[in-house]
């Protein structure tokens, strides 16, 4: 329920003023209340100044001693603890204002991510939603001090700019979250990943749907999410309860690249499980250089295997349409044969730039 329209007045006084009036008004002292209502009297001192509540056996207790309603009391007391709880809520949006102010709400806000605004507390109580927290220092817990450990075993704390990182992967989880998985088949997967590379070799129009489906039918949740200011990531892999997540953000917009990572992502899934979260171009504490290594050969593996490149090497110089003879031999797309060539320096990147296409998952 969206509280933000309800009323609230500017004051709410807690119950024990009521009761404290009427015993004034009755001639009755807090001792013979506490005993007409089977109360201990440090019970009824305290309800009178305000330190402990009004609970439903004592409102119909009180009912029988002061002749008020039963409701009257519970109203009183709920109105009371809602304002008590607005009053903390308000403290907590104004604690969090400065804390808003290293987050880039507008590229955000542009993105759809959260609603477009130009008030600091608006953007503080936003984010603080965004990010499913009561206060900013429980963002502080979750992304820099790994209290989270069960779900994020990573720290942000060295990374130069975590809150677009941790906008990032928090978007990644929110979106993930509305999408049903099945549970994680890692025998699926690998089967699917043949598909895949097939999807790979065409570059169909709906490629990046079909990719999402095929994983999705493993367990396996593929997600689009773009690149916020400083936040330079490639791609991300973690799992969320027992639902992997590869998130990517096509950061290059070519289609080599993005394949690449995709399979990196992919064989973090398959060689490292739950235990490992990867922040491709990410700086963040918990980074293992040997499981990235093997991620980047488990790509290798599907977009060109080493023994494929090779013999493109020996082959050279080629022309472009003995690269696109090369693709089809190898079931893959000539764009991997020419991004590779072009980053281990053995062609120039004018080369072959017709293979390279173009990768736009805005609309998708």
């Amino acid at each position: 329920m969206d509280i933000r329209n309800q009323y609230f007045p500017s004051i709410v006084f807690h119950p024990g003023e009521t009761l404290e009036e009427k015993l004034e008004e009755m001639g009755m002292s807090k001792k013979e209340f506490a005993l007409r209502t089977g109360k201990p009297e440090k019970t009824i001192i305290a309800i009178i100044k305000g330190n402990s509540s009004v609970t439903k056996d004592m409102a119909f207790k009180f009912e029988n001693v002061t002749k008020i309603p039963v409701r009257f009391w519970l109203n009183s007391q709920q109105a009371y603890d809602e304002f008590i709880a607005k009053e903390k809520r308000e403290k907590a949006i104004e604690q969090a204002c400065g804390w808003a102010k290293m987050f880039p709400y507008p590229a955000m806000a542009n993105n759809a991510w959260l609603p477009k605004t130009r008030k600091i507390k608006e953007k503080a109580e936003n984010l603080l939603s965004f990010f499913q927290i009561a206060e900013y220092n429980a963002w502080e817990n979750i992304f820099l001090n790994k209290q989270l450990k069960v779900a994020f075993r990573i720290s942000l704390a060295q990374a130069k700019e975590a809150p677009a990182i941790s906008a990032w992967l928090q978007q990644g989880q929110n979106k993930a979250k509305e999408i049903n998985a099945p549970e994680y088949n890692k025998v699926k997967f690998q089967e699917n990943l043949k598909e895949i590379k097939k999807i790979m070799a065409k570059q169909p129009n709906d490629f990046f749907t079909q990719l999402q489906e095929l994983c999705l039918q493993a367990g396996v949740v593929v997600l689009y999410t773009p690149n916020l200011p400083k936040a330079p990531i490639h791609g991300s892999t973690r799992w969320l309860n027992n639902t992997p997540l590869i998130q990517l953000s096509a950061r290059y917009r070519q289609n080599d690249r993005f394949w690449f990572t995709f399979f990196h992502e992919a064989g973090h899934i398959i060689l490292h499980g739950k235990k490992y979260i990867s922040i491709e171009n990410g700086d963040f504490e918990g980074d293992n250089p040997k499981y990235e290594k093997e991620a980047d050969e488990f790509a290798v593996k599907w977009t060109l295997t080493k023994e494929q490149e090779e013999e493109v090497i020996n082959a050279l110089p080629v022309t472009e349409l003995e690269i696109k003879d090369f693709a089809e031999q190898f079931g893959t797309h000539p764009a991997m044969i020419i991004g590779r060539l072009q980053h281990l320096g053995l062609i120039h990147f004018s080369i072959g730039r017709q293979f390279i296409e173009s990768i736009d998952l805005s609309e998708k």
